[in-house]
């Protein structure tokens, strides 16, 4: 059936690395191997429990159980602006300017198809996490890559930019707190970026996945908070991270109506939206007290200062980050991503991501995913130190 051919679209994708460390992951575990998996962002533990009541609640509701509305539900969109508001003083049509989604990551792609025709130029960060540059690749644009630097705390120079490129430009995706760097930015580039894409017309694509898991008092920026910014942008959402619900697959987008609009009528034709049993459970988890989220902030914080102290005894000197759930490692010199990340794998069962699956921009760092308790991410560091991995 060699007559049989995928489309260019797919073809031209490199193999995803998620999906490539499940198979080393599955192939180690049958070796006998015990892995330790700070790979992908995937949160231990359960959602918080009156989430899962809300749920378990929702479940005995019939009309649940039907196709949703195709905007969402109007208490989870309700929900969704007052918690905007609450936290950043973004007021939000419900009506409009919110639209729940299957995760982030489908949302973030669906828009390319939505907005992006064959050669059109993108902006995209690198690294950057991979729906950004994949959405658009399989949408057919032009990517025009933004090389980000440690020198620079890995935020983009608009300066940079050359003005023909700038010019063409029709969408920049951009994302801070960073996956993968945890790099944060500073209001004034929030205000840079809208001024920037003012002047040429761009539309700004923000991801806000790690908002809530920020430390020692830094509270992130939403790109919705800078005056301009609803007329030209949009800004999406996850529960995965903050609410440990990284398998129930709920996200949402806000911002610009007519953007959302489009996004929306595109979804019309491939989905049936999210499942209300959900949306009622997203609804709780977004009314949880602040306190959740502190608790939640403190376990991420406990690791991190954990992780970084023990990568310092090993050579390695971390900066320490504001935000996010992650690491980022530089790779000990003379080896690459890949190949560190597979001698971790081999040598000690530690599971890290390579940079590079992050894009070229990130060739020469691991991201270390914080998503196990101190006394396993110990046992990580006592076997690295044993098979004497350092920089």
């Amino acid at each position: 059936m060699d007559w049989i051919q995928p489309a260019e679209r797919l073809r031209s994708l490199p193999p995803y690395v998620f999906a490539r460390l499940d198979e080393l992951k599955t192939r180690a575990r049958q070796q006998g191997l015990d892995l330790i998996d700070l790979g992908m962002g995937n949160p231990d533990g359960f959602a918080p429990r009156p989430v899962i009541d809300a749920a378990i609640a929702a479940f005995e509701v019939a009309s649940y159980h039907g196709y949703p509305p195709f905007e969402g539900t109007a208490h989870f969109r309700q929900a969704i602006t007052q918690w905007y508001h609450r936290r950043y003083g973004v007021s939000l049509d419900p009506d409009g300017e919110a639209l729940p989604l299957l995760g982030s990551k489908e949302g973030l792609t669906h828009l390319a198809l939505a907005y992006i025709n064959p050669g059109d130029v993108v902006l995209v960060p690198s690294p950057a996490y991979p729906a950004h540059f994949r959405g658009p690749a399989i949408a057919g644009a032009q990517i025009y890559h933004l090389h980000l630097k440690a020198e620079q705390d890995w935020l983009i120079d608009l300066n940079a930019i050359p003005v023909e490129v700038a010019r063409k430009a029709k969408i920049l995706y951009f994302n801070y707190p960073s996956n993968p760097t945890a790099a944060t930015a500073p209001r004034q580039f929030f205000e840079d970026i809208v001024a920037f894409a003012h002047e040429y017309h761009i539309l700004l694509v923000h991801d806000l996945c790690y908002a809530e898991l920020a430390f020692d008092g830094y509270q992130p920026t939403s790109l919705l908070e800078i005056p301009g910014a609803k007329e030209i942008g949009v800004e999406f959402h996850t529960l995965s991270k903050t609410y440990n619900m990284a398998g129930w697959r709920v996200g949402f987008v806000v911002g610009n109506r007519h953007i959302i609009q489009g996004l929306r009528t595109l979804k019309t034709n491939l989905d049936y939206g999210l499942f209300a049993v959900l949306q009622t459970a997203a609804e709780t988890a977004l009314n949880l007290p602040d306190s959740y989220l502190e608790s939640v902030c403190d376990r991420y914080r406990s690791r991190r200062d954990f992780l970084i102290e023990g990568f310092a005894q090993l050579g390695w000197q971390v900066p320490k980050t504001k935000a996010t759930m992650y690491l980022w490692v530089p790779c000990p010199p003379g080896i690459g991503s890949t190949d560190f990340a597979l001698k971790l794998l081999q040598e000690t069962g530690v599971v890290v991501t390579p940079g590079n699956a992050f894009g070229e921009g990130g060739e020469g760092f691991v991201r270390v995913s914080l998503i196990a308790d101190c006394d396993r991410l110990g046992e990580a560091l006592d076997r690295m130190k044993k098979a004497h991995i350092h920089f």
